[in-house]
C-alpha cells in the first residue's frame, strides 16, 4: 500500500543527503514531489534520481521571495501541499574565541530564520490536515565545542514546532520533528579535508554511537515517511530521535 498516495510532498533540500533519500522514498510511495534547493545542476540531477515526476525548483531561504516564488510554481503544477519537509540547513563550526558575525548570520539565517519563513510562507499552499515536519538534529540537546551556535538553531527548531503546532490547531495542521544522530551523508564529502581525514572523522563519531556506526539516509527518509503519513496521524509538536541511543547510553 502506497503511504502517500496522490499526496503532494515539497521537499525543501531535497537536492541532496537525507533530502534526496526522502524524495526518493515518497515517490515510491505515490507522493508527488517536489523538491528545492539552491544549486541549479543538483536539483536537475536529483530530479531525475527521483523520477516518478517529480519537479524541482531553485529556492534560497536566505531570500523569502524565492521561497514564495518557488512555492507558487510547486502550486502551479502539483497543487496545493499535503506534506512539507523541511530540510535545508548547514553546518559549520568554530571556537567560540573566532566564531564571527558572518558566520552566525548565515547558520541563524538559514538553520532558524529559513525554517521560519519556510513554514509560515508555505501556509496558503498547505491543506487543512497537512503534515509538516522539520529536520533538528540531538546536537540540540547537548553542548559540543565549536557547535554552540548549529546546536543553538537546531534547538530553536524544537521550540518552533511546538508553537507553529498551536498555531495551526484549527486547521489540524501537525508539525513534528525528526533529530537525527550523526549521519553518513555527503556533507563529508564537502570539508575539503584528504580522503583519510575524512575517514578519520566517520570513526570517530560511530565510536560514540552505541550501535557503533553512522546512520544512514535511508534510515532517515523512513522517519520522515512516518511523520508525513497517517502512521504518525496522532502526532503533534512531537519529536522522534534517530540517533542510534547517543542521546540515552
Amino acid at each position: 500500500m502506497e503511504k502517500l498516495k496522490n499526496k503532494v510532498a515539497v521537499i525543501t533540500g531535497g537536492n541532496s543527503g537525507m533530502g534526496l533519500a526522502t524524495a526518493k522514498l515518497f515517490a515510491t510511495q505515490g507522493a508527488k514531489v517536489a523538491i528545492t534547493g539552491r544549486n541549479e545542476a543538483t536539483i536537475s540531477k536529483a530530479v531525475s534520481e527521483i523520477a516518478h515526476d517529480a519537479i524541482g525548483v531553485k529556492a534560497d531561504v536566505l531570500d523569502l521571495k524565492s521561497i514564495d516564488n518557488a512555492y507558487a510554481e510547486i502550486a502551479a503544477k502539483h497543487g496545493k501541499f499535503d506534506v512539507l519537509i523541511i530540510n535545508a540547513g548547514v553546518y559549520k563550526g568554530l571556537p567560540l574565541a573566532d566564531f564571527t558575525e558572518e558566520l552566525f548570520d548565515e547558520l541563524v539565517g538559514i538553520n532558524f530564520k529559513g525554517a521560519f519563513f519556510s513554514v509560515q510562507k508555505a501556509l496558503p499552499f498547505l491543506n487543512d490536515g497537512a503534515s509538516v515536519v522539520m529536520t533538528s538534529s540531538v546536537s540540540s540537546d547537548s553542548g559540543a565545542a565549536t557547535a554552540s551556535v548549529y546546536s543553538a538553531t537546531k534547538a530553536a527548531i524544537r521550540s518552533l514546532a511546538r508553537g507553529f503546532s498551536a498555531d495551526l490547531l484549527e486547521r489540524k495542521i501537525r508539525v513534528n520533528v525528526l533529530s537525527p544522530g550523526p549521519i553518513e551523508t555527503p556533507i563529508f564529502d564537502r570539508l575539503g579535508m584528504a580522503q583519510e581525514n575524512v575517514n578519520g572523522i566517520k570513526q570517530y563519531l560511530a565510536s560514540g554511537v552505541p550501535l557503533k556506526r553512522l546512520g544512514t539516509i535511508d534510515e532517515m527518509a523512513k522517519g520522515f515517511l512516518y511523520l508525513a503519513s497517517d502512521d504518525s496521524s496522532f502526532m503533534l509538536a512531537a519529536e522522534i530521535v534517530l540517533d542510534g541511543g547517543i542521546g540515552q547510553i
